[in-house]
C-alpha cells in the first residue's frame, strides 16, 4: 500500500489486479470509451486484462510509467485507477491521466489521489512539472486540476482524436515543484 486515506487507499499496480480492471473496465465502459479507449481495450475480457497488469507492472518497474490503483477500504474493490505517463527524465516531467468509477465519482477521490500523488511524483521521483490534460467541457476533471493548485497553461489544438470522432482541443494544465 502506497498511501492509506479515509475510505480508500492507493496502491502501484499488481498481477492480481487483473480481474477486478476488468470488471472496473466494463462497468464504466462509456465513461472510458471517449477518454481512456486504449485502457478500455486492452481490458474487455480477463485475459486481455491479464496482459495489460504484466505490461503495467512492467513498466512501473522499470519507470517508464506508473499506474496506480485506488481501492474502497471497506470491501477492497477498485474504484480509480491514476496513471503518470508521459515520463521525461530529461526535463524531469509527467502527465496524469485519472478515472474513477462511476459510483465513486463527486466524492473527492481523485483530488486527494492527484495530491498525494504529485507530492509522491516531486519527493520521491524527482520530477519538477506535472501536467493534466482534459477536455474543457469536463469540468470534474478540471475541478481536479484546479483543487490540486494545477494552472491552466494553454490549448492544445487537436491533442486528442476520440474513436471515430474528429480531434478534440485540449486544456493544458500543470504544476510545478517548489523550489526551497
Amino acid at each position: 500500500m502506497l498511501f492509506d486515506f479515509e475510505t480508500f487507499y492507493i496502491e502501484p499496480i499488481q498481477i492480481q489486479d487483473a480481474w477486478d480492471i476488468c470488471n472496473f473496465v466494463v462497468a464504466n465502459e462509456d465513461r472510458l470509451k471517449h477518454y481512456f479507449p486504449k485502457t478500455l481495450a486492452q481490458n474487455l475480457t480477463p485475459d486481455l486484462s491479464n496482459l495489460f497488469v504484466k505490461k503495467k507492472a512492467r513498466q512501473f518497474q522499470e519507470k517508464e510509467e506508473f499506474l496506480f490503483t485506488l481501492k474502497q477500504k471497506e470491501t477492497n474493490k477498485l474504484i480509480g485507477l491514476v496513471y503518470l505517463k508521459s515520463l521525461d527524465w530529461t526535463k524531469k516531467q509527467g502527465e496524469f491521466a485519472y478515472c474513477i468509477h462511476y459510483e465513486s465519482e463527486g466524492q473527492g477521490i481523485i483530488t486527494q489521489a492527484i495530491s498525494f500523488l504529485s507530492n509522491h511524483a516531486f519527493n520521491e521521483l524527482g520530477l519538477e512539472t506535472l501536467q493534466i490534460i482534459v477536455y474543457k467541457n469536463n469540468f470534474p476533471s478540471i475541478k481536479v486540476a484546479e483543487n490540486c493548485n494545477f494552472t491552466w497553461i494553454k490549448t492544445l489544438k487537436n491533442e486528442h482524436t476520440p474513436p471515430g470522432e474528429n480531434p478534440l482541443d485540449m486544456e493544458l494544465y500543470e504544476l510545478y515543484k517548489e523550489v526551497e
